[in-house]
């Protein structure tokens, strides 16, 4: 099938472009770009990447999602859910910031965006369906609080350890609240505020900005940051300087397990290249190779381990004497008689027997100018095996997120959003971003929000996003040396509290209580087993799943009787009396494998409670489908009914299902004319045959009031 070029190019919707267009889209794009310049650094920060890595996913994806994709107003690129699903990923891989957990931050990117280009190109999108709206609400509440107390840290001063439980962290952070950094919370907390006071006071002004220009303006003016370096030996304190030592040690092996890897892996590849003849070989480096794997998983572990204990100690500087240089002394335990510079340091790196040393706040530091690196991450299955899940997870996500936004600008704008094509868009924009250094973007709320109140017509306003954030990394990065930790912390924080809508989880329990259900337990599983929130959200939707079957497991069966109205309703519900003639009942539900003797004891029950009647009428509109398993339990009832004497009639039934049991023999077993159209003709039809046999019909409450009215 030839397609058309819009087809191809659907940015080619946006021509003719007039200078009016033109004019309200660089409006739009620069406002954008002034909130998204410190909100993605922030978030790459989230995702456990270096601040300066958030520029580079709010450069090439911005614009690739919004040329391809289908809303003219949605704004892609980091976010907060997909970064904080990227760093649960990536922890337990690598230790975050270092170059093998970026090395698979791009990889991941590179993974979703084939994920989500593959469900768009072959039509797929319904897939996310899965992943219904209270689970969504759930995970979404969970992890809005998971991503705000994960930046309390930063906003204290304070370091906070990763381990297998989240909780146990910010329970670590709590204690070492006493050790707050003052000059980081006052940074923190004097972002947080005027965010929130100019986002009261003057929504149009960007406040983000606002925020980040002046406290990294007062951070250089008071030399904000403190950093130092030093050796082992100048610890002074002996359980300090063993971990230390202990944890370069295991560096040093990690590099020399890694090394060993790499090239029994390049002797094995020359091995393979021969016709098979060194098959031994082979097998013995192979095993050699998985024996090193272990060793270094082993090794990883420990130091991650002695990483979070090196981290929460604090030091305290004594100068040295006569020109020797400072020691560091556990804080609290300086020697009588000697004076310390009075603040608090922290070791922030540890390798090769040199220490960097922090007695400060912590800035971004030195971002490097020019633009990313291009080209593929480095593949291996290795990797594809350990970052499937969570990617197939960050693609369901983020995709959902983002068309979730887009048709709510679609609701204002009237356009017509085609959830396939912002697929293939958010692909793209994921797979340009592996291939420029990102980690995994999404559709943004709250700059998609700021797009369309400013003015955007098309997404020209998103490639003029993208333009600004080019001019930033060519010419304004050393700007952000000085902006303080403290305060993309707080940007994140204001960015998310929005996300936390308990409301919605009450609206879903008073819909459905299964959808309730399923809500909370999203919401408990994501925070019971953070950091792996890929777990909560599988918890949830699995749940979701499995409350939905057990529904159409057991679909309503309602005993009918007639109405004083002329309707037939439920008998049970408005006491009506049952008729001697026939037993009617209406089953709504679909009829398969899962229900199918649901739907048997049903009505055999029907059947014993009316033993009277030697007719039965099931009532199928709300019979949508029927599969093998349903088709052959209807002839056995059908079967039963006819050798107790009793005769089966159905009415209402959808062409779909007729078709089925038209194509099995069923229809030919049950007889054509045992279906009928409407109940109140099926009921016409019984009742008349019990006249031909001689029963006294003429009192049953079953028999259509038309009928009662002219007999």
């Amino acid at each position: 099938m030839k397609l058309s070029p819009r087809a191809l190019f659907p940015f080619l919707r946006w021509f003719p472009y007039r200078g009016a267009t033109l004019r309200a889209d660089f409006l739009a794009g620069l406002t954008v770009a002034l909130v998204l310049v410190p909100q993605s650094m922030a978030y790459a920060q989230l995702a456990g990447m270096p601040a300066y890595y958030g520029l580079y996913a709010a450069f090439l994806p911005v614009a690739v999602a919004a040329l391809w994709g289908s809303s003219n107003q949605l704004g892609t690129g980091p976010v907060a859910v997909a970064s904080l699903l990227t760093a649960s990923a990536l922890t337990p891989l690598a230790a975050p910031g270092t170059e093998s957990f970026i090395a698979l931050a791009i990889m991941l990117a590179l993974l979703v965006g084939l994920i989500q280009l593959t469900l768009g190109v072959f039509k797929l999108g319904v897939v996310v369906n899965f992943l219904s709206h209270p689970v969504i609400v759930g995970f979404t509440n969970a992890a809005a609080i998971i991503i705000a107390l994960s930046q309390v840290n930063k906003l204290l001063g304070v370091p906070m350890g990763r381990s297998e439980s989240f909780l146990v962290d910010i329970w670590g952070v709590a204690k070492l609240v006493g050790e707050s950094h003052l000059p980081t919370l006052v940074m923190g907390f004097t972002a947080i505020s005027l965010i929130w006071v100019i986002r009261k006071k003057a929504p149009k002004l960007p406040g983000v900005l606002i925020a980040v220009a002046l406290t990294t303006v007062v951070s250089w003016q008071i030399g904000y940051e403190r950093n130092a370096t030093a050796v082992l030996e100048q610890v002074a304190d002996p359980e300090a300087q063993s971990l230390l030592g202990e944890f370069i040690r295991t560096e040093a092996r990690i590099r020399e397990i890694n090394q060993q890897i790499i090239a029994k892996a390049g002797e094995m590849k020359l091995l393979q290249k021969s016709s098979g003849e060194h098959a031994h070989e082979i097998a013995t480096l192979n095993y050699e190779v998985e024996l090193l794997r272990l060793q270094l998983k082993d090794r990883e572990d420990e130091n991650r381990r002695r990483n979070r204990a090196v981290r929460s100690m604090a030091f305290e500087q004594v100068p040295g004497a006569a020109g020797e240089p400072p020691k560091y002394f556990a804080s609290g335990r300086l020697p009588a008689g000697t004076q310390s510079d009075g603040r608090h340091w922290h070791i922030a790196r540890a390798a090769s027997g040199s220490l960097k040393l922090t007695g400060g706040g912590e800035v971004v530091g030195k971002v490097p100018e020019g633009l990313p690196s291009v080209g593929l991450p480095k593949f291996s299955w290795d990797m594809v095996g350990s970052l499937l899940a969570s990617a197939i997870v960050i693609s369901l996500v983020g995709f959902m997120e983002a068309i979730s936004i887009a048709k709510a600008i679609a609701a204002k704008t009237k356009q017509k959003i085609d959830p396939n094509q912002e697929l293939i868009g958010q692909g793209l924009a994921n797979l340009v971003g592996a291939a420029t250094q990102s980690f995994p973007v999404s559709g943004s709320f709250s700059r998609s929000a700021v797009n369309i109140n400013a003015g955007a017509r098309t997404g020209m306003s998103s490639v003029i996003t993208a333009a600004f954030v080019l001019l930033t990394l060519l010419f304004l990065t050393p700007l952000l040396y000085h902006l303080p930790q403290a305060v993309l912390a707080a940007v994140i924080i204001m960015a998310v509290i929005g996300l936390v809508n308990f409301g919605a989880v009450r609206h879903a329990w008073q819909a459905n209580r299964h959808d309730g259900v399923a809500a909370v337990v999203t919401f408990v599983a994501t925070l019971a087993f953070a950091p792996h929130l890929d777990k909560g959200i599988m918890v949830g939707a699995g749940l979701a799943i499995g409350l939905y079957l057990y529904r159409t497991m057991t679909p309503r069966v309602a005993i009918l009787g007639r109405h004083p109205d002329g309707t037939l309703r439920d008998a049970a519900v408005h006491e009506l009396p049952p008729s001697k003639v026939v037993t009617a009942v209406r089953f709504d539900g679909r009829l398969y494998f899962a229900n199918v003797a649901y739907f048997e004891d049903a009505i055999l029950e029907a059947v014993a409670a009316n033993p009277e009647a030697r007719a039965v009428l099931v009532v199928g509109e709300g019979i949508n489908e029927i599969d093998a398993s349903g088709e052959e339990v209807m002839h056995h009832v059908v079967q039963h009914l006819r050798d107790a004497g009793i005769e089966v009639a159905f009415s209402g039934l959808k062409k779909q299902v007729v078709d089925v049991m038209r194509a099995t023999g069923l229809l030919e077993f049950i007889g054509e004319s045992r279906l009928f159209a409407t109940a109140d003709a099926a009921l016409e039809a019984i009742h008349a045959e019990a006249a031909v046999r001689g029963e006294d019909h003429a009192a049953s409450p079953l028999l259509p009031l038309p009928q009662k009215r002219f007999a």
